[in-house]
């Protein structure tokens, strides 16, 4: 345990060789995780780490787990057998202060020195021992993303463990008395004794008086303590850190930075990915070609060459965009760029009721809604935290990203124009979520002022094996997607495009007589005012199952209608030729629009739905999002596609 942003994470998946989330700012963790190594001895850990947290009194939900999971108020489970306490080498006065507090509830604890290398870097000279010494509990120095120290920590984790070192300062007669008066009247006969007095000690901590009196005397232990074990550089330099936050942070070239920096991801997707998408065009298009001469002809073979490759492919051809936005998002994360960006938008967010720290929650969504949902239990505001989850879908995640990337280029041409579009994409569903939560956050019940406090880290290069490792595993998942839920959705779409059989070799009737035609038939009254055939309807309606599958039921309908000529053209060209019955064209720059609009707008994420519900603990939150998101979507697609034909 210890606060955000202290290396708990990276220590954790060090010893245990997992490969949970890190990131260079607050919040990454919000929920308990457990994993389990084996110490030098051969003995079998179990270790849990916990969400950050700057006091045990919290301010948070998930500060509640962690204070919660040390007190064990359920008084169902054994306490823990040992705390690590991880310090931020780099800002050592208010870690080791935590520390003591950690050390009162009656805990063995190690002190757990991290970013050391970091803080030898800025010209900090550490002592464990005299740290040791003046605080009477074993520290360690380590660098958790560098290894430093592992080996030393693992033989830390001894048995018989270290003996609880207790509480250290003598307090008033008045607060020891309390003190001893809380234990006394305590009716909890399950709570274990050693942790006893530091259940008391939160208890009587609640009393303003005796909180201050608490605080002053731990600081001064720790101002001992740091006197003996700490030697700052002579002479005070500005250090990097502080030469790129001059420019980050500036209230006009900060803004420009972000800018310049958000159009330059979007920029590198169209420009970098290009070549490895058609690759992934070519050896789809190749398979295609070859099972198509080895079978003969009839419905396997089409099953295989339209519904499995042309489904599944027309949605891998976007893995190396998705694994170049994950890849920046990650080094923005490492850097400590990311809590920059949330001090940016404090002062704009705080116009709509929100504060900076509903920006980090709002930022995850982008990659995907539901470990953004789970991050707002950092937002101590139960109304603030509420109104985030509401507004959260609108930042595009990573699902949506095919969908865009298909479409764009069929409006502008050009990359520098098609990055302005992304852009203004991104920008688009930001602000209309900072205007709804304005609207929206005072109908959710009276409102306290916002406080938003946030830890800046200081710059680091990013550690490539942990960012390396963010990347394989989100791009693994969004294979493993594709090679089940959208495969098995592509079989059934083609299936449904394919039957009944009409016994005409026309493809278009045979498309109106299938069981996907008559269902865009019946959908069509309802989305023809916004521009689109039936087809895009049950594209649309599918893709509710998953945004990507979008993608590739237009590629399964509208390549049935192709001849086997057109059987090398890609998914773009053939949407660019699709006609409707009297000859115009389907994909006209009106329609576009309101399909981007929608997609922008839609919740069409089950999962996130239900992680919704688990943390709003209402199903009328959750149905109510998704319906009136999708409501919001229809009649905002609906809106630009009459504004659109006004002008083309």
């Amino acid at each position: 345990m210890g606060h955000p942003n202290s290396g708990k994470t990276s220590l954790f998946n060090a010893l245990t060789g997992r490969r949970e989330k890190v990131g260079n700012y607050t919040g990454v963790t919000v929920s308990r995780k457990t994993g389990t190594f084996r110490t030098p001895h051969g003995r079998q850990v179990t270790l849990t780490d916990l969400p950050g947290a700057y006091s045990l009194s919290p301010n948070s939900p998930d500060e509640e787990v962690t204070r919660d999971a040390l007190l064990d108020a359920s008084g169902e489970n054994a306490p823990f057998d040992l705390v690590l306490c991880i310090l931020d080498a780099t800002n050592l006065e208010r870690h080791l202060t935590f520390l003591l507090e950690v050390v009162d509830l009656g805990y063995p604890v190690i002190g757990v020195l991290n970013k050391t290398d970091l803080a030898e870097s800025q010209g900090l000279r550490l002592d464990p021992t005299a740290l040791s010494e003046a605080l009477g509990v074993p520290i360690l120095a380590i660098s958790a993303s560098t290894k430093r120290g592992l080996t030393q920590l693992r033989q830390a984790i001894r048995f018989p463990l270290p003996p609880a070192p207790g509480r250290s300062w003598q307090g008033s007669l008045e607060l020891e008395a309390a003190l001893t008066a809380a234990q006394t009247t305590e009716e909890t006969p399950q709570t274990p004794h050693p942790l006893a007095e530091g259940q008391a000690l939160q208890q009587i901590s609640s009393n303003p008086g005796f909180s201050q009196e608490i605080s002053s005397l731990r600081r001064a232990r720790v101002t001992t303590a740091l006197d003996q074990g700490l030697q700052r550089p002579d002479e005070a330099t500005l250090s990097l850190t502080d030469r790129i936050d001059s420019v980050a942070l500036h209230p006009l070239w900060g803004w420009g930075f972000f800018a310049a920096l958000m159009f330059g991801v979007f920029w590198l997707l169209f420009s970098f990915a290009g070549l490895p998408m058609e690759w992934i065009e070519n050896a789809t298009a190749w398979l295609s070609e070859t099972v198509a001469e080895l079978m003969p002809p009839g419905d396997l073979r089409d099953l295989i060459v339209d519904g499995i490759i042309g489904g599944v492919g027309s949605v891998l051809v976007f893995l190396p965009q998705i694994v170049l936005l994950f890849l920046f998002i990650s080094l923005l994360e490492s850097s400590g760029y990311m809590a920059r960006a949330a001090f940016l938008m404090d002062r704009v967010m705080s116009k709509s009721g929100l504060s900076g720290k509903a920006f980090l929650p709002l930022l995850s969504g982008y990659a995907c809604a539901i470990p953004g949902v789970m991050a707002t239990r950092t937002i101590p505001s139960a109304r603030e935290r509420l109104a985030t989850i509401l507004i959260l879908p609108w930042t595009s995640c990573s699902a949506r990203l095919p969908v865009y990337v298909i479409l764009v280029p069929l409006m502008v041409a050009g990359t520098v124009a098609q990055t302005a579009t992304l852009f203004g994409i991104y920008a688009l569903g930001t602000v209309t979520a900072l205007l709804v939560a304005k609207i929206l956050k005072p109908r959710l019940g009276p409102t306290e002022p916002s406080q938003f406090l946030l830890e800046l880290p200081p710059y680091h290069a990013p550690c490539l094996r942990y960012v390396l490792h963010q990347v394989w595993d989100r791009a693994l998942s969004f294979v493993k997607k594709a090679g089940s839920i959208i495969l098995g959705i592509s079989i059934l779409l083609w299936f449904l495009n394919t039957y009944p059989k009409s016994g005409s070799d026309d493809p278009s009737v045979q498309q109106d007589h299938s069981f996907m035609g008559r269902a865009g038939h019946l959908i069509e009254p309802l989305v023809r005012p916004l521009g689109w055939d039936d087809k895009i309807g049950t594209a649309m309606l599918t893709s509710f199952a998953a945004r990507e599958v979008f993608v590739s039921s237009l590629a399964i309908s509208y390549s049935i209608e192709e001849d086997d000529d057109a059987a090398e053209d890609t998914l773009r060209s053939t949407l660019e030729k699709a006609t409707r019955p009297d000859g115009s064209k389907v994909f006209t720059l009106a329609t576009i629009l309101s399909l981007l609009i929608f997609y922008i707008y839609a919740l069409q994420c089950l999962p996130t739905t239900a992680v919704v519900r688990r943390e709003t603990n209402s199903w009328k939150w959750a149905l109510g999002q998704l319906s009136g998101m999708t409501l919001f979507a229809y009649v905002a697609a609906l809106f630009a596609y009459q504004a659109a034909r006004l002008f083309t």
